[in-house]
């Protein structure tokens, strides 16, 4: 569309903000949730529903949302649909945590929880391709950045909403995030008629299992090299996604998700000086200053955690801005310019399965197994079962509730060997992503090498 209204722009930004939103609503603090609900036996098949979303939903897109239905109707019925899984969980993880047999993977409502949520995932993770479709057909390319922000304004409000109602660790965040969710698939009838891509066309199995864009691993060696440390790099990256929440409520954070959401507002800051950092600084070293950021991050953890060092935990927190846009964005972009125009959408969705889907899985996996995890979980409940009873949170007044948000706990009121045990777990909890991160980076350093110009039009050639 070449002319955008003001009135269609705001229609689209309502979207984006809503669609992030609900994502924001209970993601960023869900392993605190169940935590704090004796469920944290699921954080690591909790978390990895999002991957297997991730994965999965391009399959539901290239066969059945791109061919038969409006975009619009797809997208209001998956949130529908989405919204009654969101609603359904918390009842279910409060008969999980009081399940008699334990809370492991015998426990038949823990299941049941888990599959709410993969059900939720399946039908969120494709509405986000959805809707940089209904954007990119009806609105001019100078609208779509201000229309984009929304979704990182939406995720940055949903934080604040949680840690402002104290919901940080409460399963109520489900039904916040789940009417925000019956709200936008209303809402999202009423967006411009978005007609299916490819209708009548035959599915095409080569673009549906992105057989092109794997070959373009033979024809540029370089982009295998990418594509390999990413997809392993997305391993320790789940150690954030999964447990800041945990760690920052450990370390005294009264509201785990409004603090939080000062690495959404870093990103959003960071994103401007994206064009001028790959002017100066190019592909190579933008991807490794956001792998080193990584780095950083989890050693400003570890060695924060214990002397609970203010600076360091929100400087590690404030890092989301490098550590997502230098790494993910970049990485989107250098995939779109040295794809061929033909199997740009292959090869994007390549990366997408790479690491959202299989590196993070993975790493979800492995940031909550036994010999990890497990280490942390014992003195991690004790301190916040202290912390609860020493800092209970009662009924408070608006600016009470205001100034609880990014407050700080004082923990010299607490028993300091329960404090001690849990900062020293901590401590060692983070080096080992540190580790990770750093050897990975190390051997992107060494092995990749393509040099790609960010300011040509052309790069990819067609076969």
């Amino acid at each position: 569309m070449s002319n955008t209204t003001p009135f269609l722009t705001s229609r689209l930004s309502v979207m984006m903000f809503l669609q992030f939103f609900i994502w924001g609503a209970w993601f960023a603090t869900l392993g605190q949730c169940l935590g704090s609900n004796n469920l944290s036996g699921f954080g690591g098949d909790a978390y990895g529903t999002a991957p297997l979303g991730a994965i999965f939903a391009p399959l539901f897109l290239g066969i059945i949302a791109d061919r038969f239905f409006p975009s619009q109707k797809v997208m209001g019925f998956l949130f529908l649909i989405g919204a009654v899984f969101l609603l359904l969980i918390p009842s279910t993880a409060e008969a999980a945590a009081k399940w008699t047999g334990g809370v492991d993977e015998t426990n038949p409502k823990g299941k049941l929880m888990i599959w709410f949520m993969l059900g939720n995932m399946l039908t969120f993770m494709p509405t986000v391709a959805l809707g940089n479709s209904i954007v990119f057909t009806h609105a001019n390319v100078l609208a779509l950045p201000k229309i984009r922000v929304w979704g990182t304004i939406g995720w940055i409000i949903a934080g604040l909403v949680v840690g402002f109602l104290g919901w940080s660790s409460d399963l109520n965040m489900f039904y916040l995030a789940g009417g925000a969710s019956l709200a936008l698939g209303i809402f999202s009838f009423t967006l411009p008629n978005t007609p299916p891509p490819a209708k009548g066309d035959r599915v095409d199995f080569r673009a549906l299992f992105m057989v092109d864009a794997f070959s373009l691993f033979i024809k540029r060696p370089a982009f295998l090299i990418f594509m390999i440390c990413s997809c392993l790099v997305c391993i320790p990256l789940a150690y954030y996604y999964g447990l800041a929440g945990n760690y920052l409520t450990n370390t005294g954070y009264t509201q785990a998700a409004s603090t939080m959401t000062i690495g959404q507002m870093s990103e959003i800051f960071f994103m401007l000086l994206i064009p001028f950092f790959f002017r100066k600084l190019g592909v190579k070293w933008m991807i490794l200053i956001g792998m080193m950021a990584w780095v950083l991050r989890y050693l400003l953890f570890a060695y924060g955690a214990p002397d609970q060092v203010v600076w360091m935990i929100l400087l590690g927190v404030a890092l989301h801005g490098i550590c997502f846009d230098f790494f993910f964005v970049t990485g989107f972009m250098y995939t779109d310019k040295i794809a061929p125009k033909s199997i740009r959408t292959q090869a994007q969705s390549l990366l997408v399965f790479f690491t959202q889907g299989i590196g993070l899985y993975i790493g979800y996996k492995v940031a909550y197994n036994e010999k990890t995890y497990g280490k942390v979980t014992e003195s991690y409940e004790k301190l916040n079962t202290a912390i609860s009873e020493e800092f209970p949170q009662g009924d408070s007044s608006v600016t009470e509730k205001l100034g609880q948000m990014f407050s700080k706990n004082d923990l010299s009121k607490i028993d300091s060997s329960v404090v001690s045990s849990a900062m020293d777990s901590w401590a060692a909890y983070w080096k080992f992503p540190a580790i990770m991160a750093g050897v990975i980076a190390v051997i992107f350093f060494v092995s990749f090498r393509d040099k790609v110009s960010m300011t040509s039009e052309e790069e990819g050639s067609e076969d």
